[in-house]
């Protein structure tokens, strides 16, 4: 373990000064859309597969003492969810020569890794014999840590990045994973030494004095495309042209399993309704859905004042349209902003019914049950359906979580 723990040390300290290409003091990748399901009982069960991952706690916020990590390793099997995604990938290049890769942006995983489809073929690389392990809702992967430069599409370079390679992977559609989780959620992804943490893109970046802060922001634009690069990701800092006004900021939930990710508190009103009240939860960009925990007080509240009534079909709430053109927002009351989800914003896209056994003018309701009672620190996760909505902010050094409207917020894209 010691010797673990002091290569890591020496290699963060090498890293502090390489020579980098400056170009502004943000970076921002466009992002793409990968949409690779066959039907909604796979989606689910990808986003369910995710919800138990964050679930390996106890109630009453204490992590369960038989998973003592945000990673714990289990052995890799094969899944018939291999091929399903909802979710963004970036395209970065990798080593000497530089190959390119796509990769997956995961919000609440911090290790950067490749292995999963393009080989890793570069000259540069150093292998420095650190076993590393992940096991995320869509699959896992085992490998080793390798020393390499990793560039991104403006010409913005990491001299030595650690980089997971891959000698098994199970269930992972792209070359890899971009973790931009905070640096607490790699807690247990080596397996030698669960304790200690690899340093994330954004550590490195922060410590080469490419970027000043180590914040993230990210921004999705509904779409009607099956892919589209129609989602953006900024480092150390905001892009200002992609929301309206400031950015509403709330400190980063104290109680597990929300603290080990990017939790909030918050409480949500429909109406004159209380449906959730003051209580932590994840903000999460790899759910699709919006969950609510399971109770009178939480997803059977939304049910009731919606009407909504659950198809056996697809598992969602299905509404008709009298019930839709009488829907109210959903109030989300964030720090001291509230941030209403329209009604639109409340329905899955129409153009997708096909893929979730529904009529193309069937309308059904994106809030799903966490199937968990309030009070396990985790009441709720606001996935992809409620981000791509705001501009949200990431930012690690005071610990907190932004958001801000922008021009598709009132979008009625769905």
């Amino acid at each position: 373990m010691f010797s673990i723990v002091f290569l890591l040390a020496l290699l963060a300290f090498s890293v502090t000064g390489s020579p980098v290409e400056v170009r502004n003091s943000t970076i921002t990748l466009p992002m793409t859309r990968r949409l690779a399901f066959s039907n909604v009982t796979d989606l689910l069960r990808h986003d369910e597969a995710r919800l138990a991952a964050f679930g390996k706690y106890s109630t009453r916020g204490r992590r369960d003492a038989d998973a003592p990590h945000p990673h714990p390793t289990v052995p890799l099997s094969q899944d018939d969810l291999g091929n399903t995604m909802l979710g963004y990938t970036v395209r970065v290049a990798i080593g000497d020569p530089p190959t390119n890769y796509e990769l997956i942006v995961d919000s609440a995983s911090a290790i950067t890794w490749i292995g999963a489809g393009t080989p890793y073929l570069s000259l540069s690389g150093v292998n420095i014999n650190v076993p590393v392990a992940v096991n995320y809702f869509y699959g896992a992967f085992q490998g080793t840590i390798w020393e390499d430069r990793i560039t991104f599409t403006e010409g913005i370079t990491i001299s030595r990045m650690h980089i997971g390679v891959a000698s098994a992977v199970q269930g992972v559609v792209a070359d890899g994973v971009l973790g931009i989780g905070p640096t607490l959620s790699g807690r247990g992804t080596i397996p030698n030494s669960p304790d200690q943490m690899i340093p994330t893109v954004i550590d490195r970046l922060v410590e080469q004095h490419t970027i000043v802060r180590p914040v993230v922001g990210i921004f999705f634009k509904p779409t009607v495309a099956n892919e589209d690069n129609n989602g953006e990701l900024c480092f150390g800092g905001t892009n200002r042209k992609k929301y309206i006004g400031q950015p509403a900021y709330t400190e980063i939930a104290t109680i597990r399993p929300s603290s080990f990710h990017w939790g909030i508190n918050q409480w949500i009103s429909y109406g004159n309704t209380e449906i959730l009240a003051y209580s932590a939860g994840i903000v999460d960009s790899g759910c699709t859905f919006l969950y609510l925990a399971t109770g009178v007080y939480a997803y059977e509240s939304y049910r009731f004042v919606t009407g909504g009534t659950l198809n056996p079909a697809n598992g969602l709430l299905q509404i008709s349209l009298q019930q839709y053109n009488q829907l109210h927002d959903l109030e989300f009351h964030i720090g001291a902003r509230i941030f209403k989800l329209v009604p639109n914003a409340q329905i899955w896209p129409r153009f997708l019914n096909h893929k979730i056994n529904g009529g193309d003018n069937d309308i059904f309701l994106i809030v799903k049950s966490l199937e968990t009672p309030t009070g396990t620190g985790c009441n709720f996760v606001n996935g992809y359906v409620f981000l791509q909505r705001f501009y949200a902010t990431f930012d690690s050094d005071k610990r907190r979580v932004g958001f801000a409207q922008t021009a598709y917020t009132k979008a009625s894209t769905n």
